[in-house]
């Protein structure tokens, strides 16, 4: 691999992978133009409303350096039986292995590009960044120059989820991670991405995923976000549901100064399937931003959205989400609720759901809540012997699980857990 250290990441045209196909060079080369072109957000785009525009700063942000000249001790927690681990440190490749069946494609994306490059252009970044975030996403398709590509064919079970960890090091450092599955008829895979920092450095994180489940399949997609509290993210999710295939799509931030996470699901087929979940645990001055699109493109499809944010300190919530539901496409049947739980008064949720239907026969219900615990809630465990400060983490304990729940694999439910309880530790 090949790259250019630039004074900023916005500064010139990066270099692109010298050994990659043509046709990636050449979209890279378009992303750069595309990111010059398009204007930064502004107060008039209803994307970025409420949004936290003075966090698109990245002039000070330079290509994080090669993974073997900066300090990447992390403390790894994961899965503890996973069909494949990978962990990339500022976008390089220091560590893998895999026990995947027969068929299977798991490698670094850098790798696929050369021994697979034309399956990986049949599905990189085909979906629409429609959500505010294209100037970035463009910047993030420029500067790529790793992360994993996963293929399942067809009929084929990964009974262990695959594990990949991105590492960012270094002060002032950007990293572009990019996730890209594809799961053929009547495959199924668990694929988790982990978001973390080494050391207490700020890094900027860019990352996009694409998820792209074929008919019949099933596929689970997790992000862990757990960077420090200096570190800023943008993440971007495009997933596409063929013909009867579920697709489930999972993110919890405990982590970040600030969080940007937008998430698109396009039902393409009869039967299709999108389970969109996510828990947010910002506290302090954390702001976690979540912009959300369900889109029904074919009759008989079902999407389900359910995002529960609980906020201490000062902290702040945006969400903003979409049904959109497209003529022809009669029988749809989506919700979309987020859940805002206030565990300070000096907390501040903006939720706006919203429907666009143009279709008949369909179900489609959406709905926002803010509250704060209630005092007979509190009595109540009071009265059980539970101190009143620990009983106000219990509640916003279970307020979480449903979501967990959801997510119905054991191991990766307590996985799950075991952050949010590390995260109510710091602000208990």
């Amino acid at each position: 691999m090949t790259t250019l250290e630039l004074p900023s990441i916005t500064a010139e045209q990066p270099s692109t992978l010298t050994d990659a196909p043509q046709w990636f060079a050449d979209a890279q080369n378009a992303a750069w133009q595309t990111y010059l072109d398009t204007p930064m957000p502004s107060r008039k785009n209803e994307s970025w409303r409420f949004g936290e525009l003075k966090q698109l700063d990245f002039d000070s942000f330079t290509p994080a350096a090669f993974a073997d000249s900066v300090d990447i001790d992390v403390q790894i927690s994961g899965l503890d039986e996973t069909s494949a681990q990978f962990l990339f440190a500022n976008d390089a490749l220091v560590h893998a292995e895999a026990d995947l069946p027969e068929g299977v494609i798991c490698l670094p994306l850098e790798d696929a590009l050369q021994q697979h490059g034309e399956l990986v252009e049949k599905y990189f970044m085909k979906g629409d960044t429609k959500l505010g975030s294209a100037k970035f996403a463009a910047l993030h398709k420029a500067h790529l120059s790793n992360g994993l590509f996963v293929y399942v064919p067809k009929g084929v079970e990964v009974e262990k989820p695959i594990e990949v960890y991105h590492i960012v090091a270094g002060d002032k450092s950007a990293i572009f991670p990019h996730t890209l599955i594809i799961t053929e008829d009547n495959a199924k895979v668990t694929v988790v991405d982990y978001f973390k920092n080494a050391g207490e450095t700020t890094g900027l994180v860019i990352a996009m995923n694409d998820l792209i489940a074929g008919n019949g399949s099933q596929l689970n997609y997790s992000a862990i976000q757990d960077l420090n509290l200096s570190s800023k993210i943008i993440q971007i999710n495009n997933t596409t549901v063929e013909r009867d295939a579920n697709a489930k799509a999972f993110t919890l931030n405990v982590g970040a100064a600030w969080a940007r996470n937008e998430s698109l699901s396009i039902l393409n087929g009869k039967g299709a399937n999108s389970d969109m979940l996510s828990i947010n645990l910002p506290s302090g001055e954390q702001k976690y931003d979540q912009r959300t699109f369900q889109h029904h493109a074919a009759p008989h499809t079902y999407s389900d959205l359910l995002y529960k944010n609980t906020l201490f300190g000062k902290a702040k919530t945006v969400f903003s989400g979409l049904i959109a539901v497209d003529e022809g496409a009669h029988f749809t049947d989506a919700y979309q609720t987020c859940r805002n739980l206030l565990m300070d008064d000096t907390t501040e949720a903006s939720s706006m759901p919203g429907l666009q239907i143009n279709a008949d026969q369909v179900k489609c219900s959406h709905g926002s809540t803010a509250s704060a615990i209630s005092d007979e809630e509190i009595f109540y465990l009071q009265a059980r012997g539970v101190h009143p400060k620990q009983a106000r983490l219990l509640i916003a304990r279970g307020f979480s699980v449903e979501v967990i729940d959801r997510l119905k694999n054991e191991a990766l439910e307590a996985l799950v857990l075991g952050y949010v309880d590390a995260k109510y530790a710091t602000v208990a």
